[in-house]
């Protein structure tokens, strides 16, 4: 598979800085084993050199330079196990070799290009040394193996002269090698230890001398800030490598898998030149080769499977990587089969993973997840490529020590994706530093979105219960709350709300918001990321530790632990609600109302005793039956029905989103589903029309949440739409 230009010149660069410095090794072990005085792994080593310049080179298409390196290999070959013999003319003849291939080697560095210069006469040579073949006439020395004898000796103002004519760019500025070295990665380790050391003391020098009004020890104070930082970050840049390292290996298993399974696969890699730190790449290796196997022998079809289902035989498997937000995000995508939600149910029941009620309430996403528990496999027959339960919970285990999170979008029949998120080092990292119970902690930059500060009556009002749990009306929508004093369990924990002063620190994880509630928001600084003692890992709600700048230790939030522990970002959390409000409701004079828009200027609310369930429908899911728009819903078909065509047309076109937000509605056992603008609130107020209706498909009018809002006709909807649907319900 072609590489990008990108890449290529990196694994080139990689190849150049590796081959000349093992050719200069080889040299020396040659001079080594002419005198005797090797052994059996001196042979071992040359080998090893010359079969990795063969193999580098054939890899990113360099074959004239791999032929070269092939038969030099052969001979090699032939001495490790024995069955030549070490003599001054072999040496000789490898030596010469040497010689050649760092000639073409700085061809390639110089020009691009791998030269046209024969090397004919040096294959020969080296061939004359097998067992069995025919004598060879006399080569000359240095280049002269490059090309046929002369028919003539040479004049003698050209006696030493070599006899080829070697095809070399003029020398243009050092070689790759000259300002390259090769440094033990335990060398950088120790590197970066020594200078997140130095962090945490530049950190506690600013910090006292922050106070002083000694000028010249502010300066001395400003001027070790500036200078840790820059070393920080060229030390950091020593460790980022390109993700296409890691990538340089799919092709090939891509290929070598497609094949074993009678597949076509086409493999297509973006931002190869994405770069993470190197222990990122380390910890990423093999969870992303264990997706790519997965994506090969389970999401794409046979050529003749995907005949049938319309598509073309070759599949196509993606690998996208960029940065975002600090981030570095992966996306492994195939066209295949997708992922069966009614299998994944079935199969997780069959293994005990999950009750028959908890499968009946799982919604798409949730049944995804199911993927990454320990154990799980939906194929039927274990073979030596997957199926026997073990990797999918592997991967998500080791992407999320490393801070980062996996997650599967799927679509029956089209294909799945996984995304990935991992930060771009554990090293280094801004924080925002808190304070609740006394106690500092790091939130890690970024997860966080904004801070919200509320005073006086904002802080005691703002705060709202709703059904038991809190949430902050922020610009509008409703934000979950965790408070950090309750989630873990500190001491004399301020209640927050009654307070004058409420600090919420708005974060991100899962793809949703919630607020974190502190006692103080203190400060940004850039932190150094200490592991957690084994004693301590089994605690979700934490990422490691970090020394501040007045020598004490402070432990680093997990925000995605977190929130799960506080259910701040659960689906299930979101339906208890909606159970718990329709209780509720019954025992209050108040109504519990679900307020929506069908277009940009409708706004519609009905009683939430009406709504059987709030979904969520990607548009891609969306079918037809006849002239009903469906959707395949819990092993039934659901029918749609847009709202807003079936109201008065207003000024503005009805739109609707996507994924697209659907009141299921339910009825002596059929369901029928709305689909809506935008889901806004869940409101309880005393509930007084106004306004009788004037139009079909309302029955009123009202205000709620200080804006006149329409009271949907439910009933009258659906008999436009379905007339049928009350007629041929089924008796409960």
């Amino acid at each position: 598979m072609p590489l990008n230009d990108n890449l290529q010149q990196q694994l080139i660069r990689d190849l150049l800085v590796e081959s000349f410095d093992s050719l200069d090794r080889f040299d020396r072990e040659m001079l080594v084993l002419e005198k005797g005085q090797a052994g059996a792994e001196t042979l071992n080593v040359v080998f090893r050199i010359i079969h990795t310049i063969k193999g580098s080179s054939g890899c990113i298409g360099l074959t004239k330079i791999e032929n070269v390196a092939h038969a030099g290999e052969s001979l090699l070959s032939l001495l490790r196990d024995g069955k030549l013999t070490v003599t001054p003319p072999l040496i000789s003849a490898l030596l010469e070799y040497s010689d050649a291939l760092k000639a073409m080697l700085r061809c390639l560095e110089q020009t691009g290009q791998q030269g046209s210069a024969d090397y004919s006469a040096l294959l020969q040579k080296i061939n004359a040394f097998q067992p069995g073949a025919a004598p060879q006439p006399k080569a000359a020395t240095g280049f002269g193996l490059f090309e046929e004898e002369p028919a003539a000796p040479p004049p003698a103002p050209a006696a030493s002269a070599p006899s080829a004519k070697i095809e070399a760019a003029p020398k243009a500025g050092p070689s790759v090698s000259d300002t390259a070295i090769r440094v033990e990665l335990t060398h950088l380790d120790k590197l970066m230890n020594l200078v997140g050391e130095l962090v945490l003391a530049r950190n506690q020098i600013v910090q006292h001398t922050a106070q002083t009004k000694e000028g010249t020890l502010l300066n001395a104070a400003q001027r070790l800030n500036i200078i840790t930082t820059e070393l920080q970050e060229s030390v950091m840049k020593t460790r980022m490598q390109p993700i296409g390292n890691v990538w340089a290996k799919f092709p090939r298993i891509v290929r070598d898998l497609a094949q074993e399974l009678d597949k076509k696969v086409q493999l297509i890699m973006e931002g190869n030149e994405t770069e993470l730190d190197r222990t990122i790449i380390e910890a990423i290796k093999d969870p992303l080769t264990h997706i790519v196997r997965n994506s090969v022998d389970h999401g794409i079809e046979t050529p003749a499977a995907r005949r049938a289902a319309g598509k073309p035989e070759q599949g196509v498997l993606i690998l996208r990587a960029f940065h975002e937000g600090g981030q570095v995000n992966i996306e492994i995508m195939d066209d295949g089969r997708g992922i069966d939600v009614a299998r994944v149910k079935e199969k997780a029941l069959q293994r005990g993973l999950i009750t028959p009620d908890q499968a009946a309430r799982l919604t798409h996403h949730e049944a995804f997840a199911l993927v990454f528990l320990p154990g799980f496999s939906t194929v039927e027959k274990v073979t030596n490529v997957s199926g026997r339960g073990v990797g999918m919970d592997v991967v998500k285990t080791n992407i999320e020590k490393i801070g980062g999170s996996v997650d599967i979008l799927s679509e029956a029949g089209q294909g799945a994706t996984l995304k990935i998120k991992i930060p771009l080092t554990l090293a280094i990292i801004p924080a925002l530093v808190v304070t609740s119970g006394g106690e500092r902690f790091a939130i890690p930059q970024v997860s966080l979105l904004e801070l919200v500060r509320l005073e006086g009556a904002q802080a005691r009002q703002g705060i709202e219960s709703l059904y038991g749990a809190p949430v902050y009306r922020l610009r509008g929508q409703l934000l979950p709350l965790a408070y950090l004093n309750r989630e873990l369990k500190l001491a004399n924990a301020p209640s927050g709300a009654a307070d004058d002063i409420t600090n919420i620190v708005v974060l991100h994880a899962d793809g949703r918001q919630f607020g974190l509630v502190v006692d103080e928001i203190n400060d940004t600084e850039e932190i150094v990321v200490k592991p957690l003692g084994k004693q301590l890992k089994g605690l979700n709600c934490f990422a490691g530790a970090t020394i501040m700048g007045d020598g004490k230790v402070a432990l680093i939030l997990d925000v995605v632990g977190l929130a799960q522990n506080a259910h701040v970002i659960s689906e299930i959390r979101d339906r208890t609600l909606l159970e718990q409000a329709k209780a509720a409701e019954k025992a209050d004079d108040r109504q519990t109302l679900l307020v929506f828009s069908a277009s940009h200027d409708a706004r519609l609310a009905i009683p939430l005793s009406m709504v059987a369930r709030l979904e969520e429908f990607p548009r891609a899911l969306i079918e037809r039956s006849g002239h009903q728009e469906v959707v395949q819903y819990r092993g039934q078909i659901l029918p749609l029905i847009d709202v807003a065509k079936y109201l008065p047309k207003s000024g503005a076109a009805p739109v609707l989103s996507d994924p697209v937000q659907v009141v299921v509605y339910s009825e002596q056992g059929r369901s029928i589903g709305l689909a809506v603008g935008k889901i806004n609130d869940i409101v309880q107020q005393t509930l007084t029309v106004q306004r009788q209706a004037a139009r079909d498909g309302v029955l009123g009018s009202a205000v709620i949440q200080d804006k006149v809002t329409d009271l949907l006709d439910v009933p009258g909807i659906i008999r436009a739409a379905d007339p049928t649907f009350y007629q041929t319900a089924p008796a409960a």
